[in-house]
């Protein structure tokens, strides 16, 4: 079930930072967030079930990793029939609370994405992984879906920037993946992932710093189109005191990655104390700023 890996579904939360809403009356401040929450937890269900499916579909080849030979059903410990059924169960409760979430929000939105997201996460696991670079474009797919998610519960309107936003920051992460895999599994790549012998060390350091780049400006961009308020003596789109800070983390990610190889696990990352500060320095900062935008 990867529960580590539920850190990812917290961008269904992105909607209601940037919306700005916290200063709406408290009663409907609470339901917007308990709505989001729960659907954080539809997408922990139902990614979970397709984590799963994964496993069971990459056993063989993760019996010849490094890393994943650990894993329950690839070293056996747990059967394919009893995985399966877990995935099911995981995927109708998640599609419940997905249902629940739509009704609450008067419209189907929430569970039409939450299914598009299942379908083109199983798409991935089965098909499109094998592909080179659409791979990782669909990967970083998910975190877009996950973003729209959170927007579509609340509901509120998606920004192109938020969307182009976690585009390219996912394929920034996605891609130094690609790159840790390749460097550990040197002549066993084709065993493991088909797909990483199409790719070499230079052209995924060189993807990684379009990535890097596209991330930094697209975030910039964002803020410097973002709402006008009175603070500090004068007008302007405050947010972008925000962009050291993703800079910083963009740049230190990198230096993880290059320097103390942990491109392979992104949430692994979060270990480092200067990355952890400037994620949690941001996010106050954000929160602040969106609460002024709101006043």
């Amino acid at each position: 079930m990867r529960p580590r890996q539920w850190t990812k579904n917290g961008l269904l939360f992105a909607g209601f930072i940037f919306a700005g809403r916290f200063r709406e009356p408290s009663d409907e401040l609470f339901s917007g967030l308990l709505r989001v929450l729960i659907a954080f937890l539809a997408f922990c269900l139902i990614s979970s079930a397709t984590y799963i499916l994964n496993d069971v579909v990459d056993r063989d080849s993760d019996r010849a990793h490094p890393e994943k030979k650990d894993r329950p059903i690839a070293s056996g410990r747990l059967s394919i029939a009893f995985a399966v059924s877990a995935s099911a169960a995981l995927a109708l409760a998640g599609f419940a609370l997905s249902w629940f979430v739509s009704h609450q929000a008067a419209n189907d939105a929430f569970l039409i994405v939450a299914l598009v997201y299942l379908v083109v996460t199983l798409l991935y696991s089965f098909f499109l992984k094998h592909w080179v670079v659409i791979d990782v474009l669909i990967l970083s797919a998910g975190f877009v879906i996950r973003v729209i998610a959170g927007c579509v519960a609340l509901p509120v309107t998606i920004s192109e920037w938020l969307v182009l936003c976690t585009l390219f920051l996912a394929l920034f992460m996605g891609l130094c993946k690609r790159r840790h895999e390749l460097l550990l599994l040197g002549d066993n790549t084709a065993t493991t992932r088909k797909v990483l012998p199409q790719y070499t060390a230079t052209l995924l350091d060189q993807m990684i710093a379009v990535a890097a780049t596209l991330t930094i400006m697209s975030y910039s961009l964002y803020t410097f189109t973002a709402k006008h308020t009175h603070f500090l003596g004068r007008e302007s789109p405050w947010v972008m005191l925000t962009i050291p800070l993703v800079m910083y983390g963009v740049f230190r990610y990198l230096y993880l990655v290059y320097r103390k190889d942990l491109g392979g696990t992104p949430e692994d990352v979060f270990t480092d104390r200067p990355m952890l500060l400037a994620v949690v320095l941001w996010g106050m900062m954000v929160v602040l700023l969106s609460i002024k935008l709101s006043g």
